[in-house]
């Protein structure tokens, strides 16, 4: 793979960073202002409504404009954002700061899709961008649990303060490393072309419903693991480990299977993570289950990545590019409907293990959508046209509308 992906994973590691660090130090944030456990779930949903906003308003505007300036100035963005976090003086700021944190979040994977697919070997797109989406992965490995750490030593600021650096340093390697490639393919409105594909919506629902699973249970897990399971404070940064190391894992193996069956793939995930949330929903309670279940929801979500992107990107056609940011605006609609359904649960008292049941639920449903989608793919209503999808080797491998995609 190009050196290039490497810069474009350092910037996705510092957005995996931040968007996830906050579920380990809701208690802190929350205890600084002064306001609930649920009511500090609006930080998650700020950020992610960020991503859902921007995504497709910074994809459109910065459409005529290089991909390379438009990383950099994503970028920037983020840098902004995490310093008016830092500085919040009230909860209120806060929130607000969060929500420009987030607006560049979806255009910048928007633009590093389109990249990375680019400058990609034959054949290997799905990898170059699981590799790309490693950046996140290992930002739950080594960034959460850190942050965490770091916020709970030295304060919450200081941890957003340090992601901020990290866009600093994203900044200087997409000047160093990555070409400026011709990424465009063609005027604005075939982007917007896109939506004109039925397959294209099917696939932004299967990835809100979906993927707002994982976040119903993640948003709130720092208190589930202490609350529920019984771990120390100190104790919840090193279980987050190991939802770094499954997020990892999973990506690595969803990369190869989304150059070979990815959907498949999703309809396995989705299926695997209805019996891990069953599980930790009944025996949340056992040390031993819960960090395990952290391990098994993140492995099974995480595998679902890039085959998705991979559907997304071939229900589009030409319109790539506004189609992937469209995919991340819906991830973290998932997201804030994660964090607001999980929050419901425990504000109507049924504890933060319902979060679980909450999750189960949403898991279903996502591949009920996607069994759907499918269905009315092969009855020939609504085809994805491979021959307008930027994937040569694998329409030489004969890509089969979605139910390959």
């Amino acid at each position: 793979m190009p050196i290039a992906i490497l810069a474009l994973a350092v910037g996705a590691f510092g957005i995996g960073t931040t968007e996830f660090v906050a579920m380990g130090l809701l208690p802190q944030m929350a205890g600084t202002f002064d306001v609930s456990i649920a009511e500090a779930g609006r930080l998650i949903s700020a950020y992610a409504v960020g991503v859902v906003v921007g995504a497709p308003t910074l994809t459109a505007l910065t459409h005529p404009i290089s991909r390379k300036k438009v990383l950099v100035g994503l970028m920037g963005l983020f840098v902004l954002g995490h310093a008016a976090t830092a500085l919040a003086p009230s909860f209120g700021a806060l929130v607000g700061a969060r929500f420009l944190s987030g607006l560049g979040h979806g255009a910048f994977f928007g633009a590093c899709a389109v990249v990375a697919r680019k400058i990609a070997p034959p054949g290997k797109q799905g990898q170059a961008l699981a590799l790309v989406f490693t950046g996140l992965t290992v930002a739950n490995v080594v960034g959460v649990p850190l942050g965490t750490w770091t916020g709970q030593q030295l304060g919450w600021r200081a941890t957003f303060a340090l992601v901020g650096v990290i866009g600093v340093a994203t900044i200087a390697a997409i000047l160093a490393l990555v070409p400026d490639v011709e990424t465009r393919t063609g005027p604005l409105r075939s982007e917007f072309a896109a939506f004109r594909r039925r397959q294209v919506w099917w696939t932004l629902a299967i990835t809100t419903v979906g993927f707002a699973s994982m976040f119903t249970v993640l948003s709130y897990v720092s208190p589930l693991l202490t609350d529920v399971a019984g771990f120390s404070e100190g104790s919840v940064s090193w279980v987050l480990v190991l939802f770094g190391v499954g997020a990892t894992l999973g990506n690595v193996l969803g990369g190869r299977l989304a150059d070979w069956r990815p959907y498949r793939t999703l309809a396995v995930g989705f299926v695997a993570q209805m019996l891990v949330f069953a599980v930790l929903f009944l025996f949340a309670g056992n040390r031993v289950v819960a960090a395990v279940g952290v391990f098994l929801f993140a492995f099974t979500a995480f595998v679902m990545s890039a085959p998705i992107q991979t559907r997304g990107i071939l229900a589009a056609g030409g319109g790539a590019g506004m189609a992937s940011a469209a995919m991340q605006a819906a991830f973290n609609t998932g997201n804030a409907m994660g964090a607001f359904l999980g929050g419901a649960a425990i504000d109507a008292g049924f504890g933060v293990s319902s979060t679980a049941l909450v999750a189960l639920v949403l898991a279903l449903l996502g591949l009920l959508i996607l069994g759907e989608a499918t269905r009315v793919d092969k009855n020939g209503r609504a085809p994805i046209d491979p021959a307008l999808a930027p994937l040569p080797a694998q329409r030489r491998r004969g890509v089969r509308g979605s139910v390959e995609a």
